[in-house]
């Protein structure tokens, strides 16, 4: 007799996820003490997440019950030394209740299996230096740091402030 196969815990994310990844993002900046610096809204979740120009993909973590218990936000990138596509995760975030009961794990390794789907070259993310636990989670499940590299960062009127000195781009 043969044994039925567990449900997995992760899906896609549809958008009529959009409140609870709103959700998961609020906690998830109140956990990293910066709840003032969400200026994400449903409607923004809306349009860049299940629009016509796609940014970003969400897998969601849910329990048996249906659940939504936590989320990955990730998007491609490229790398130029591999030649190949990458995934960068934006945010993962499992809600407290629901932390050590493989929900974060499964979430990674869903991430290993699109970027493998997809050829892939890389996985990677930042996590804040103060995020003890998190970082030894990442130890355990293959992560490595890279201590050579630092994370840059422009952001708010700087952003407009690049902009205005760019001579602009010419088409082909």
């Amino acid at each position: 007799m043969s044994e039925t196969p567990k449900k997995s815990p992760v899906r896609r994310a549809t958008v009529k996820d959009v409140p609870a990844i709103l959700g998961f993002i609020r906690e998830l900046a109140e956990y990293e003490h910066e709840p003032d610096k969400v200026l994400c809204t449903e409607e923004m979740l809306e349009k860049t997440i299940f629009g016509s120009q796609p940014y970003a993909k969400v897998l969601i973590a849910q329990t048996e019950e249906g659940i939504p218990a936590g989320f990955a936000l990730f998007f491609y990138n490229y790398s130029t030394w591999n030649g190949k596509p990458g995934i960068y995760l934006e945010d993962l975030y499992v809600q407290p209740k629901y932390r050590g009961k493989s929900f974060g794990s499964s979430l990674l390794y869903a991430l290993a299996e699109e970027l493998v789907a997809v050829d892939g070259g890389r996985l990677e993310w930042s996590v804040l230096k103060w995020n003890t636990p998190s970082i030894e989670f990442y130890k355990r499940i293959g992560a490595a740091p890279l201590e050579e590299w630092q994370m840059m960062r422009v952001d708010g009127a700087t952003i407009g402030n690049l902009a205005t000195k760019s001579p602009g781009i010419l088409d082909s």
